[in-house]
């Protein structure tokens, strides 16, 4: 990223001071915690999308399309699950909180017919997440907290073909996923969110869009915030979807100048060692990681229970490789709870360039 001024200085100065002192905790999975309500379709639909509802904001939506798993969708029609989940993390000792925004694309949301609510969407994500952070810094003003601003991959991949007969058909275009990008990332900034995160990152050319949207929406506005890059490991072969590496990864978005980049989802901590490991190696920024609570079993749950996490996850801060931790699939905040216990007293990750002040 080009190095315009700081949107917030004295965030972004208090955040770097703090990643230097400690490792920090990003909050757990937001699935997993929503599937503990059991939503049915009215309350995913509340009183906006109500079926049959004959006010001007139930045309927002064709009552013939099923909005039960647009998990996204739940910021503005039950914000308050959404803000709990949120509490939940910050009283479990997240420093950071993710937005409820992964699939709040104009791409994902075609899926429900919900293009229009893009932006909102990502507005009110950082909102939620916004009031909550505020709300409990107030309380402990001495452990400030964070909003990290979430652009899901997209349902598509400009990478590959969906048509194994048709190796060169592509059913998104770079053009495409960086306008989706700019919208949803101009909605998280405005709603107040910290840091934007490009996360389980499958395909590197759509994170390339993502970056590319990001740097262009900076310019547009005169200023910028810390951007986090999180790639996904997609099975034990040890590459993306896309075919890279851990390192070739890192190497092919370091041109951004993120604040970290980092590893989530896909594998468990187990798992995703060694390539966590490859970054600490590489980086010249911080590095992060919120894998799954282990792999799914065959319902599709996860297993690790937080202490088996915690341990595992406790000998990559020993070794020294984590600046940012956290859980993503089938984590809730007893796992945040038991990683942040067990990194406490862990030295966060040197940066190269600290080690050439020490030298």
């Amino acid at each position: 990223m080009s190095m315009l001024p700081w949107l917030h200085p004295e965030r972004v100065a208090l955040l770097e001071r703090l990643l230097r002192e400690r490792i920090l905790i990003i909050d757990g999975g937001m699935g997993t915690m929503l599937q503990r309500h059991e939503l049915d379709e009215t309350a995913f639909r509340g009183e906006r999308f109500e079926a049959g509802h004959d006010s001007a904001q139930a045309h927002d939506h064709p009552g013939s399309c099923d909005l039960k798993g647009n998990n996204d969708l739940l910021t503005l029609t039950n914000p308050d699950i959404i803000r709990g989940v949120h509490e939940a993390y910050l009283e479990a000792g997240a420093d950071l909180v993710e937005t409820n925004t992964f699939n709040s694309t104009r791409i994902s949301q075609a899926d429900y017919h919900l293009e229009h609510l893009a932006y909102e969407l990502n507005l009110a994500g950082a909102r939620l997440a916004r009031a909550a952070c505020d709300a409990i810094e107030a309380k402990t003003p001495d452990k400030p907290r964070f909003v990290i601003g979430v652009l899901g991959p997209t349902s598509r991949t400009a990478s590959l073909s969906p048509d194994v007969n048709d190796p060169g058909f592509r059913n998104v275009k770079f053009e495409e996923l960086a306008l989706n990008y700019t919208e949803a990332a101009s909605g998280l900034i405005d709603g107040g969110a910290d840091i934007v995160m490009v996360e389980t990152i499958f395909d590197t050319l759509n994170a390339k869009a993502a970056l590319f949207a990001l740097s262009e929406l900076f310019h547009q506005r005169g200023n910028r915030v810390p951007v986090m890059i999180s790639g996904t490991i997609t099975d034990r072969s040890g590459r993306t979807l896309s075919g890279q590496t851990a390192e070739a990864f890192y190497y092919s978005v370091q041109h951004a100048r993120p604040l970290s980049v980092g590893l989530n989802c896909a594998l468990g901590a187990a798992d995703l060692r060694p390539h966590v490991q490859v970054l600490a190696n590489a980086a010249s920024c911080f590095v992060s990681t919120h894998p799954n609570a282990g792999l799914p079993n065959a319902f599709g749950e996860y297993d690790e229970t937080p202490e088996q996490m915690a341990s595992v996850i406790g000998g990559f801060a020993r070794d020294g490789l984590l600046n940012l931790v956290g859980g993503c699939c089938g984590t809730t905040p007893a796992h945040i709870k038991a990683i942040a216990d067990a990194v406490r007293d862990c030295a966060p990750r040197a940066l190269s360039s600290d080690h050439s002040k020490a030298a």
